[in-house]
């Protein structure tokens, strides 16, 4: 209960400066899978315990990706809208990755939501990806990711988290309005 009222402080904090852009996000973003990682293996969500070790991954990456120097003057990245292309193959990217995530699960765990599971993780896989890239539809995925997850978390009886991730599916509506009008001229 703990570890998930720190998370849950964490992911608060993560938000807040995710929705500002701000760099500092991927900060957050390292320490709220550790946490996540234990709560969610004690649970027996394990394909949310297996991505919290990608989280961690590409966060260290997205800070790299977001605080570089570019050109001649330093600047940070800048937000953008998807290209269509990179749109169709992170759709294509979901879609592969659902499937093999839950036969996984399925084959090889006592997950009781193989396919749930698998969706969360493989959508999220993706959208944390687009948000290292800064892209605004980003925000979309995770909108999906939390109403699905909601609901799940409250089936393994989480109490925290369900109202964390909540707070989420606002905020990425939120997210997204906010990056549209962060979009250079």
């Amino acid at each position: 209960m703990i570890l998930e009222i720190f998370g849950f402080a964490v992911g608060l904090l993560y938000l807040f400066w995710e929705y500002k852009a701000d760099a500092k996000m991927w900060i957050a973003s390292i320490i709220m899978p550790l946490i996540s990682m234990w709560i969610y293996f004690s649970k027996g969500i394990y394909a949310d315990f297996a991505i919290n070790i990608y989280y961690v991954l590409i966060a260290i990456y997205g800070y790299w990706n977001w605080t570089r120097r570019r050109g001649a003057k330093k600047s940070t990245l800048p937000v953008s809208r998807i290209p269509v292309r990179v749109l169709g193959w992170s759709v294509a990217a979901v879609l592969v990755l659902w499937y093999l995530i839950a036969q996984v699960l399925i084959r090889f765990t006592d997950s009781t939501i193989p396919w749930a599971d698998a969706f969360t993780t493989a959508t999220s896989i993706v959208a944390l990806w687009l948000g290292a890239r800064k892209y605004c539809e980003q925000w979309l995925f995770w909108l999906v990711v939390d109403l699905v997850t909601v609901p799940i978390q409250i089936q393994k009886g989480l109490i925290f988290y369900p109202i964390l991730y909540s707070a989420y599916c606002v905020i990425a509506l939120l997210g997204y309005r906010n990056w549209l009008r962060l979009l250079p001229k």
